[in-house]
């Protein structure tokens, strides 16, 4: 059953590490009905790949599945957009898969994001000191793409001659969905070392679409050996450029659009990356109460921060003017909101590192097993026996439970704002203790940590010019109480969490109603679509201040002893 033509829906499709997800939103932003479908991937040391066409498959599977359990025709979806991890799509001529693996394997076109393959080439490309190099915290990370693209043109040549395309994963679905290999602003300029603010003169919302890519500095792509990625006006990774949400090609191809189960010429608006299309899905999600009336639309949205909780955390904050913070990825500009900077904080392992201090503890299965029984998660329930720990130690509150335990989450490297790749992670205060107990101690210890590791990230921002003081957070992690309340309580500022679950899909969805002309712009269609939620505000206890300061001095003085005990090796084995 149709919910008839006149309630136009909004279609958002985000493609995670794990699954291909799709939502339907109303003119509100409110959610009608979301599925996901789970998608393939290759882990083999350093490597990690996937399948543009088990993907696409999974796309095609999410989408009618929310269009089902919303009831809605096809003819009610005004407009689609894209998100995605910033994974790299390899194809051919014919849009066919070409191999970025050692294996050979055809399927696996994609090395996604988290992949570390490259980081001796991110060396190399950071001491070239290239200009473009001051826009992404003054170094790539073997997470960006040019250090992805060296390695396999020095690895696999065979590969490196085929590929006709190089696309970011968002980027490649829009294409895939409309045969326009038009560029979107934010995957570019956050990801390939596209200097955006080529374009600021440019800036016209009406027109803005299609505008030749004259962002990119060919003298860097050759510098660093790759000055086969500039012939042909930089075909290969892309010769026009969009600002995100504009209209691409004709819209759904006959083909993509039955594959999909929607109508040929639906509206698709130019992608996002994942994380910004969360920032795009919550970043105006202020509830009245939290409004600051001394300061102007355009100023409040500058005391923000989207922090986007899932595998790894993203951290995204806007100012009109460019900011350089170093070790922090930006100043973009125009890469999530219209005409504002963007600066780009993150952390590699976060969801990701949760789920590892917990599956390889001894008392995992057990605990896996009673939540399983009581049909809650694992987390809900590690969340419940800490309330307990706490009431039978008498414990003046939850957090100090953790006070011989302390973690550095670097368990993948360092994002922000040290950007070390080679950071590791820490456990100090480990003993035999192999019990329940002790596993939801740890757990509390590493959530503290990663929060100790936003708080870095909010200081250093605004130790270079930010005035964050309200954080936003979005994604699976953000459904967790006690890991929102710790966060608030280390950092120090309000969380605001959003109305919807899914502002990712929102944010995507914000695209297809921007390309289906019902907003003038992303600005306008975030005011309308995105709503607040629950409010987590830090506790007003002094002693847990006093108590988080304490253990944020260790946190930071974890690095500085693993920098110094790295030095040390290294002049051992000289």
């Amino acid at each position: 059953m149709s919910r008839g033509s006149s309630s136009s829906v909004y279609l958002g499709v985000d493609v995670g590490t794990g699954s291909a997800r799709a939502g339907i939103f109303d003119h509100k932003g409110k959610l009608l009905g979301s599925a996901s479908s789970p998608i393939q991937i290759w882990k083999e040391k350093d490597c990690i790949e996937q399948s543009s066409t088990d993907i696409w498959h999974a796309v095609c599977a999410a989408v009618k599945s929310a269009c089902s359990l919303a009831t809605v025709a096809p003819e009610d979806v005004v407009g689609l957009g894209f998100a995605a991890t910033c994974s790299l799509v390899a194809v051919d001529a014919d849009g066919s898969p070409v191999s970025v693996s050692w294996s050979g394997d055809t399927r696996r076109n994609i090395i996604v994001w988290m992949d570390h393959r490259a980081v001796n080439q991110a060396e190399r490309i950071n001491a070239s000191n290239s200009p473009v190099l001051q826009y992404c915290g003054g170094g790539v990370s073997p997470e960006m793409q040019a250090p992805k693209l060296l390695w396999v043109k020095e690895n696999l040549q065979e590969s490196w001659s085929m590929v006709c395309r190089w696309m970011d994963l968002s980027d490649w679905l829009a294409y895939r969905a409309t045969g326009d290999d038009t560029r979107s602003l934010c995957t570019t300029v956050c990801k390939w070392t596209y200097l955006g603010h080529a374009h600021m003169e440019q800036w016209k919302e009406s027109d803005s679409r299609d505008m030749e890519a004259c962002g990119w500095d060919n003298v860097f792509w050759e510098e660093i050996g790759l000055e086969d990625l500039v012939e042909g006006n930089c075909a290969k990774i892309g010769r026009s450029v969009a600002f995100p949400g504009h209209p691409l090609g004709s819209g759904l191809t006959a083909t993509a659009a039955k594959e999909l189960g929607l109508l040929p010429g639906t509206p698709v608006g130019t992608p996002l990356i994942d994380a910004h299309a969360g920032g795009v899905g919550v970043m105006e999600s202020i509830p009245d109460q939290e409004l600051k009336v001394d300061l102007t639309d355009e100023e409040a949205i500058c005391h923000r921060m989207v922090l986007v909780c899932g595998t790894s955390t993203c951290h995204m904050a806007v100012s009109k003017n460019k900011l350089f913070v170093p070790g922090v990825w930006g100043p973009f500009w125009s890469a999530m909101v219209p005409e504002f900077w963007l600066t780009e904080g993150g952390q590699s392992a976060t969801g990701a590192l949760l789920d590892y201090i917990i599956e390889n503890h001894v008392a995992a299965p057990l605990l896996s097993n009673r939540a399983s029984s009581q049909s809650i998660s694992i987390y809900e329930l590690l969340n419940k026996m800490l309330l307990s720990i706490s009431d039978e130690q008498n414990s003046p509150f939850l957090s100090a439970l953790t006070q011989d335990i302390h973690v550095l989450p670097d368990f993948h490297g360092n994002r922000s704002p040290m950007a070390d790749p080679k950071s590791k992670g820490v456990i100090y205060g480990l003993t035999l203790d192999t019990s329940e107990k002790h596993l939801a101690l740890l757990y509390l210890a590493t959530i503290q940590g990663i929060a100790y590791g936003t708080r870095h990230i909010v200081e250093h921002c605004n130790a270079h010019g930010h005035k964050i003081d309200t954080l936003l957070a979005c994604g699976g992690l953000a459904k967790n109480s006690v890991y929102i309340q710790e966060h608030a309580d280390i950092i120090g500022c309000p969380i605001i969490l959003p109305r919807e679950n899914e502002p990712v899909l929102l944010g995507a969805a914000v695209l297809g109603a921007v390309a289906g002309k019902k907003f003038p712009g992303v600005r306008d269609a975030m005011k309308a679509l995105n709503a607040a939620g629950k409010v987590v505000n830090p506790s007003s206890d002094p002693r847990v201040k006093k108590y988080h300061d304490a253990k944020y001095q260790i946190f930071r003085s974890l690095y500085e002893q693993q920098l110094s005990h790295r030095s040390t090796m290294a002049q051992a084995l000289q």
